[in-house]
């Protein structure tokens, strides 16, 4: 009875319980979000953003100095596919050599599986790209969800927390979560004002985003514990 109860104090810690509501707030989000996708005619919310990214009457010019266009095309290129591959290869191949396998599957299987999900819903929503105000950067794909949304959320959030496991002290561990999350916001941000994604594909993003990252975080937390035990038996 007193190895239940421990168990169960285990598993009601608030990073679990944390993470389980990300999870439900973030699939919850996407479905009303989807919604939106899936409508007709472009959302007030949508087209009121977009604009708002814009000078007055200019949908071609985009608001702030000149050097801010340069710098949001810098900062959207954390959340590309080359990026992400080329961060997420060099971290599997660290976690391979301090001998730590199963974090190593964790981050490939994340993010893997993070990619394969983004194109099925791209493909399933079909939502084209916004036609509202001019595109400063070159894109193909569909648009629901943003694609550098969910990926950045996901990778950066996948380091975070492994990161966070390692380091030394809460205030360390809640500066690198935040920084993950702070990466992974701006990238979205990046998206809206370079006009290559309506609003709502970038929170669409961010949700499935969130949900992904925090439940293979659970996944990989599990299989831990149920490792751990297995081997003390």
């Amino acid at each position: 009875m007193m190895k239940t109860a421990s168990r169960l104090r285990n598993w009601l810690e608030f990073p679990v319980l944390l993470a389980g509501l990300i999870i439900a707030g973030g699939l919850w989000g996407f479905e009303e979000l989807m919604e939106m996708a899936r409508a007709t005619t472009p959302h007030a919310f949508d087209t009121e953003i977009l604009l708002a990214f814009r000078k007055a009457g200019q949908p071609d010019n985009p608001i702030g100095p000149a050097w801010l266009e340069g710098a949001m095309r810098d900062i959207t290129s954390l959340g590309s596919a080359s990026v992400l591959v080329l961060i997420t290869a060099a971290m599997i191949v660290y976690l391979l050599l301090i001998r730590r396998p199963g974090a190593a599957l964790l981050m490939f299987v994340a993010v893997a599986g993070g990619q394969v999900l983004s194109s099925v819903l791209k493909f399933d929503i079909d939502r084209p790209r916004p036609d509202l105000v001019s595109h400063l950067a070159d894109v193909a794909s569909l648009s629901f969800p943003s694609g550098h949304a969910m990926l950045s959320a996901v990778t950066y959030l996948t380091l975070g927390s492994m990161a966070a496991r390692f380091l030394p002290g809460r205030t360390t561990k809640i500066y690198v979560l935040g920084l993950a999350v702070l990466t992974t916001v701006v990238v979205g941000i990046s998206r809206i004002y370079l006009g290559v994604h309506w609003p709502s594909d970038v929170m669409a993003g961010w949700c499935a985003g969130f949900a992904w990252a925090m439940l293979c975080w659970l996944a990989a937390r599990f299989l831990q514990r149920w490792l751990g035990r297995a081997g003390g038996t």
